[in-house]
């Protein structure tokens, strides 16, 4: 599955969670959308210095349920209070 056309993903990335399985990530500056098998999230890019950011290193992209925090081959899943930490793969 992937994303229309109109979103205008510019990285798509695979990443192995132990808890998910294989996890494909689709992103640009301002949204994510987190595709696992037949179902998609999409999330919202969190700026450094909003109101409600943390003092986190990397990429933040946040709905009202899950928070998806990227780290160099590393993506972390929140969604409290379970945290899934998941490896890069290889580019899509």
């Amino acid at each position: 599955m992937g994303s229309p056309w109109w979103e205008d993903y510019a990285i798509k990335e695979t990443y192995l969670c132990s808890e998910r399985g294989q996890v494909v990530v689709e992103r640009n500056d301002a949204q994510a959308s987190l595709i696992t098998g037949r179902y998609r999230t999409t999330l919202f890019r969190q700026q450094p210095g909003s109101a409600d950011a943390e003092p986190i290193l990397g990429i933040v992209y946040r709905n009202d349920l899950l928070t998806l925090i990227l780290r160099g081959d590393q993506m972390i899943l929140e969604q409290l209070p379970q945290r899934t930490s998941c490896m890069r793969t290889e580019s899509v």
